[in-house]
């Protein structure tokens, strides 16, 4: 087999890998992604149709994978799907691009193997979350898998909170975005209290609970919100 066909079958199975991480990827998504014109991925995307392979079309918006049709899956429960993710934030902060590399195309399969409802939820925590390279060690917070789970599935939280002058108060919040500085990982909430968004620290919540009461989910990302508070 000569090289040609060698990266030709390694981008197929790349793009059925992506096909399975993402709900919708347009030509020019893939083209971008494998370096190859729109016209190549044309004809990967045929040659994978005429394989079996259920690769479906959205008109005028991209590709798609029939529902049902996955690698034989692996069992993760939705907090050990977030880890991962979280974990995927720091790996990006790495000097070693052969090492970030790899660990995304993992990641990426990891996403492929999961529910339609389970990319989204796991997408959405991806681009709510961000790392700031640690100097010193965090200060002690044990809330983070419970936030997470509370962001994605869009569930209101109730935290004792203690600010700066040491005064306690009761919020209720709808949680947004998990951010993490030099020192502290922060929790973006809008506060139903202030009627406006707000960071807490997660040091400083002594008392939390995931409400069963859902919320709407706030229509911006997290660089937008950065754009317009920052």
């Amino acid at each position: 087999m000569n090289d040609n066909n060698t990266k030709r079958l390694s981008r197929l199975a790349a793009i059925i890998t992506q096909l399975q991480t993402t709900r919708l990827v347009t030509a020019t998504n893939l083209a971008e992604r494998f370096s190859v014109s729109i016209r190549t991925i044309y004809r990967d995307i045929r040659a994978l149709e005429q394989a079996g392979v259920p690769v479906l079309t959205e008109e005028g918006k991209g590709y798609y994978m029939m529902e049902g049709y996955r690698i034989p899956p692996l069992m993760f429960t939705e907090n050990q799907a977030n880890a991962l993710i979280l974990a995927e934030q720091l790996v990006l902060k790495n000097k070693d691009q052969s090492f970030v590399k790899d660990y995304c195309e993992a990641i990426d399969k990891i996403k492929a193997i999961l529910r339609d409802s389970g990319k989204d939820k796991v997408n959405l925590l991806g681009e709510r979350t961000r790392f700031a390279q640690n100097v010193n060690r965090e200060r002690n917070s044990n809330n983070i898998s419970e936030l997470q789970y509370a962001l994605t599935n869009f569930l209101l939280i109730s935290i004792d909170y203690m600010n700066k002058e040491d005064l306690s108060s009761n919020r209720i919040v709808e949680p947004f975005a998990l951010v993490s500085t030099t020192e502290n990982w922060l929790l973006i909430a809008w506060c139903r209290l202030r009627k406006e968004f707000r960071y807490f620290r997660l040091d400083r919540i002594s008392k939390m609970v995931v409400m069963t009461e859902k919320f709407e989910p706030h229509k911006m990302t997290l660089q937008e919100y950065f754009d317009k508070f920052n």
